[in-house]
């Protein structure tokens, strides 16, 4: 398992954990987690979107989507596009802090 470099970061339990969405067009889209920023008391979640089961990451794109509901456990149960361009700013710079060690951020 991969660990990150900041207290504000919860990586995924294992790697290649794809999750499926729908958009607001009602499209199914597979993304693969990455991990979670903690941010102001809010979560945050990283994902890579998947097109190509062997061309994870290939793209680029991070999407980040905030959390916005919790399961009995306390782990992420809903989440949401974050449209919010600063904060989506702010978080994206914690986890390439939080991740530096773990990815390339060219």
């Amino acid at each position: 398992m991969r660990e990150g470099s900041a207290p504000n970061f919860a990586p995924p339990v294992e790697e290649g954990v794809v999750f499926t969405f729908e958009d607001e067009s009602g499209d199914l889209v597979e993304l693969e987690f990455l991990g979670l920023i903690l941010h102001q008391g809010r979560r945050y979640g990283f994902f890579f979107p998947v097109e190509d089961k062997n061309d994870v990451g290939a793209s680029g794109e991070v999407v980040i989507l905030e959390v916005t509901e919790l399961d009995e456990e306390g782990q992420p149960a809903a989440f949401e596009l974050l449209v919010d361009e600063g904060i989506a700013q702010e978080v994206f710079a914690d986890f390439r802090e939080a991740t530096k060690d773990l990815y390339d951020f060219e």
